[in-house]
């Protein structure tokens, strides 16, 4: 064995078996309520670590964050937050109640919530003013599951950052059907969210 080896060996610890498997979410038979599946998590069936988020029924694993991806999210919060006034926040990878079947954990959420933030809650489609899917290997799941269901949950805008092809698409007007107004943004571009009229943001600000 060498030094080196003898080093490395020192950084690890031992891992029972038991906590190996922990690590990865268990594969569950759904359709599952809403209200299942947080039983789920009191039962310690599912853990708060795990990334899972339930999908019309279905508890479904989210794809790994890589350096993109954070770095994007990195720059939305920065670039959302810090508006005056206490009834209008940013969730970032937290869940959002859509539907009885429904509690995607989207990027980012702007909320509003007329009593503010204190207390147990979770927030519901009308407290959503946009929501944002930052997609790498996950574009197919943003694009065609869940900003449709956005759409059925009568959510006003969201927005689809495409990193690997270096846009944004803007979605608005919400219907069953998807939403109306569809509009695809390149860097030299800004956006202004539709109820953050104070916020004017570039494109290259948000790509990177």
């Amino acid at each position: 064995m060498t030094s080196d080896t003898r080093f490395l060996l020192t950084l690890t610890r031992p891992f029972r078996r038991d906590d190996i498997v922990r690590m990865a979410p268990p594969l569950l038979r759904g359709p599952f309520t809403v209200d299942a599946y947080h039983r789920l998590a009191e039962l310690g069936v599912l853990d708060e670590d795990d990334r899972v988020e339930l999908l019309d029924g279905q508890i479904v694993e989210m794809t790994p964050i890589g350096g993109a991806h954070a770095a994007c999210v990195f720059r939305l919060t920065a670039l959302l937050s810090g508006r005056p006034g206490t009834d209008t926040g940013v969730s970032v990878q937290n869940p959002v109640v859509l539907a009885e079947r429904w509690e995607p954990q989207p990027d980012l959420a702007v909320v509003r919530r007329a009593g503010g933030f204190s207390g147990a809650w979770l927030p519901g489609p009308r407290d959503v003013l946009l929501v944002i899917e930052v997609a790498d290997t996950s574009l197919e799941r943003d694009r065609d599951i869940k900003i449709p269901r956005y759409a059925a949950a009568a959510i006003p805008e969201a927005w689809l950052v495409d990193l690997g092809a270096d846009v944004i698409t803007v979605y608005r007007g919400p219907s069953p059907d998807g939403y109306r107004d569809v509009v695809t943004v390149t860097r030299g571009e800004t956006l202004r969210p539709l109820f953050l009229s104070d916020i004017t943001i570039a494109v290259a600000d948000i790509l990177g």
